[in-house]
């Protein structure tokens, strides 16, 4: 879902802005986690976390029913031939901007094969399309584990100077049941929600910098020092520091990922050409999909039995993609949309 989003978004908007408003997307994101975490601090304690599942259902089911006015892009419509379709979005968003079409007619060739997925593996995209997939493999990796890790952090009490987790166990053993879920989980306290809040307001705080970034030093290099940044931070998280020193490297782990999935999602929606761009997204998002679902075994598992091992996992799977991200053959900053192959 939002990979077609950004798709609609970068073939609707001039080369000059996008670097521009594709980031400002994130503010969205931002108020959706930031409204799922305060759900979840008055939900779970009261009526349990089935229902927080239920109540989150509700906007994806709103969502469907407005899909129908969005209208479909123009140059995917040019590129199948749909030209009348095509035309019609273009005066509407003219009629929208109270200007006029300027005179001509839509010309483009009508490809019969699009969309295949030997043309990412293509000798002109090979290279491209195998480092962008180890890049959001990288990323989406770095992203889930950042948010589990989180809460395994404040879920253990694994800050410097606290009790082991031995002596946690027999404490939780001896409390009462309202402190305990009925899976024997230690519940989050109320200011353990206030980290997770302040944590994931980090989301947004390197947005004006990544926009700076992407638009004056170019994808490639914004993106391989933003995933240099967070290899550096995941380790730091080994730092003997307070409460508030960890809140402070969560706050920034947060922004670092977010810069990069910022980053990535450009560059892959401009990398491709129409007709296999959609494609692109789709195989990428599948990847990414693969490294949200290690991340928890990393984060929840591994990081119980060694913490410093987990943490030097991301690290490294992070500097892997910092150098894919450099080394990328193409650079996107300034170019415009590809029609065809």
């Amino acid at each position: 879902m939002a990979a077609g989003r950004l798709i609609i978004k970068t073939e609707f908007l001039p080369t000059k802005y996008r670097g521009y408003m594709l980031p400002l997307s994130q503010v969205f994101w931002l108020a959706g986690s930031l409204l799922i975490i305060g759900l979840a601090s008055v939900v779970i304690p009261t009526i349990g976390w089935r229902w927080l599942i239920r109540i989150a259902s509700i906007p994806g089911i709103i969502l469907i029913m407005a899909f129908k006015f969005i209208p479909e892009s123009a140059r995917f419509n040019v590129s199948t031939g749909n030209t009348q379709a095509a035309l019609a979005t273009l005066q509407r968003i003219a009629r929208m901007n109270r200007s006029v079409l300027p005179e001509g007619r839509l010309v483009e060739p009508i490809l019969e094969k699009r969309g295949r997925f030997a043309d990412l593996l293509d000798a002109k995209y090979l290279r491209t399309t195998l480092q962008i997939w180890v890049i959001w493999l990288g990323i989406s990796f770095a992203y889930y584990g950042v948010i589990l890790a989180s809460a395994e952090l404040l879920e253990r009490d694994l800050v410097c100077g606290s009790k082991p987790e031995s002596q946690v166990a027999a404490v939780t053993a001896g409390d009462s049941e309202e402190s305990q879920s009925p899976c024997h989980c230690h519940l989050f306290a109320p200011s353990d929600y206030r980290t997770m809040i302040i944590s994931t307001v980090g989301e947004i705080a390197l947005n004006p910098l990544n926009i700076l970034g992407i638009n004056f030093l170019g994808r490639r290099l914004s993106l391989a020092i933003t995933m240099g940044c967070t290899a550096l931070f995941f380790l730091l998280l080994n730092i003997c520091t307070s409460s508030a020193g960890l809140i402070g490297f969560l706050f920034m782990l947060r922004a670092l990922v977010a810069a990069n999935f910022n980053t990535i999602y450009i560059y892959t929606a401009e990398v491709y050409p129409t007709t296999m761009r959609a494609l692109g997204m789709g195989t990428s998002g599948s990847l990414c999909r693969i490294g949200a679902m290690v991340a928890p075994f990393i984060s929840q598992v591994l990081m119980s039995a060694s913490f410093l091992g987990a943490l030097c996992l991301f690290s490294s799977v992070c500097v892997i993609c910092a150098i894919s991200a450099f080394t990328l053959p193409i650079e996107t900053k300034g170019r415009a949309l590809q029609q065809i192959k």
